[in-house]
């Protein structure tokens, strides 16, 4: 792991800037290629990731894996992480007040890894990388934006829905798998 990422991480352990430390396992803070051309940010850790303390690992990574395979993109190719580090409470949505304590750490990364694609996983990851890029007046709701190009400089953001959502309705992996061809036809 880059020496740069590795003290992003010994920071998010030693993390206390919101009340989701007290609850959380294990603080899930990014894994994959510390120089990623692309990096897919989701919401918050689940339950398994918080156990495991790596994303994506539960039914919504296993999902992941495979919009992944549809694209021919090996997960080791890429850098997986989430606006959020600790996993919130029943998996509630994430609180602005987290969002604005966490995210410090999630800038670092993506300033060090420096990727050319960022693919947002999820409203709330969606919202909050579109605000960093200069393009708040194009956010709307995931289901308008999901799967279409966004450029701002050198970076290319593509909203995806977050892979959970197949997990209660499965029609939907039909469309994230299209959305996943547009990512592979974009590389």
């Amino acid at each position: 792991m880059n020496k740069k990422l590795l003290k992003i991480k010994n920071k998010v352990l030693r993390c206390r800037k919101c009340k989701l430390y007290k609850t959380r396992k294990q603080p899930v803070v990014g894994e994959g290629n510390p120089q990623a051309k692309i990096m897919f940010i989701g919401e918050s850790p689940g339950h398994w990731e918080d156990v495991k303390g790596e994303p994506f690992v539960g039914r919504a990574g296993k999902i992941l894996d495979e919009l992944l395979e549809s694209a021919k993109i090996k997960r080791k190719e890429v850098y997986i992480t989430n606006i959020l580090k600790c996993r919130p409470p029943e998996n509630r949505n994430p609180q602005k007040r987290e969002i604005e304590s966490c995210t410090p750490y999630l800038l670092e990364q993506i300033k060090i890894i420096k990727p050319k694609v960022i693919c947002t996983l999820g409203n709330f990851s969606t919202a909050f990388i579109f605000r960093q890029y200069g393009l708040e007046n194009k956010i709307k709701g995931i289901s308008s934006l999901h799967g279409k190009f966004f450029k701002s400089g050198k970076t290319i953001l593509i909203p995806f829905y977050h892979p959970a959502v197949v997990v209660y309705n499965n029609k939907m992996k039909k469309i994230l798998i299209k959305d996943f061809l547009t990512l592979k036809n974009l590389l």
